[in-house]
């Protein structure tokens, strides 16, 4: 999985893909959906508003493609990282709302007392926080957490990607009616 494109390149932008059935799979980059099209792998149905040119082709920059063979895929399991904790977790210190960076890791249940590398364990924290908190509870620090936290799943997960130029997502991640 991939998070939208930092750098400018239209080809790193994120691209929804569906299975034959419409679920939604994964999100490739643009360049990805294309080598797929190219290659009769998928259907083009929804586009950006820019297109790409070679000398002697022009298309509209995939936005949602559709796999065009049924693919098992019974895993909606995002994957415990730090990057998809901090996407989780909306880059913010999950005890005090703080934005500022650099954020850590932290233990809701220490590791030190039998706490786990798990979703339901790990949250962002700030540096102060984390400090604050140290080898305790957030009850024994009497620190409130923001957010419980809880495994996403890959709809969930899917969303937080939306932005102006997905709205087309919307439907096929269950925001809004066709």
């Amino acid at each position: 999985m991939i998070s939208p494109s930092k750098n400018g390149s239209i080809l790193n932008r994120s691209v929804l893909v569906l299975n034959t059935n419409y679920a939604p799979m994964d999100i490739c980059t643009a360049r990805r959906a294309i080598c797929l099209f190219y290659n009769e792998k998928v259907d083009i149905l929804e586009s950006y508003k820019e297109s790409i040119h070679s000398p002697s082709v022009t298309l509209s920059l995939p936005s949602i493609v559709k796999l065009k063979d049924f693919i098992r895929h019974h895993k909606m399991d995002v994957v415990l990282s730090r990057k998809n904790l901090m996407i989780r977790d909306k880059y913010q210190c999950q005890y005090c709302s703080s934005k500022k960076n650099p954020l850590t890791l932290d233990h809701v249940l220490p590791k030190n007392r039998g706490g786990m590398d798990t979703w339901e364990n790990l949250v962002t924290a700030c540096q102060s926080c984390n400090r604050k908190k140290s080898n305790q509870t957030p009850e024994e620090a009497k620190m409130i957490l923001i957010r419980l936290p809880k495994k996403p799943n890959k709809i969930h997960y899917f969303q937080q990607f939306i932005r102006e130029k997905q709205t087309a997502w919307r439907p096929y991640l269950f925001m809004e009616s066709f």
